[in-house]
């Protein structure tokens, strides 16, 4: 089993009058849900300049913990209240380059 972590990117577009509470939901739902869950490492959340937009940068241990992460019950409540705000894109994958100066 490898060591490297496992990267979700989650790409939200959203209106910009509805950034700030966006950003609010995924704030409280990280500090109060993201951070308990199994194999969680780190959470970035990025918001766009123009307010169209928020990335969700997060390492996860597995694979696995990224899935038992979107089927956990508190996560399945947040889903639809995210969506209501903003449309979802995800990405799961690892690292192919790291550099930085």
């Amino acid at each position: 089993m490898s060591d490297q972590s496992v990267i979700l990117i989650n790409l939200l577009k959203v209106k910009p009058e509805k950034q700030d509470a966006l950003i609010a939901l995924l704030k409280q739902n990280t500090e109060t849900v993201i951070r308990t869950l199994p194999g969680w490492k780190t959470t970035r959340l990025i918001a766009a300049g123009d307010g169209a937009g928020v990335v969700i940068y997060s390492e996860w241990e597995s694979a696995a913990a990224v899935e038992a992460m979107r089927s956990d019950p508190r996560m399945q409540a947040c889903f639809p209240k995210v969506i209501e705000l903003a449309s979802l894109e995800s990405i799961v994958g690892s690292a192919v380059l790291s550099e930085s100066r």
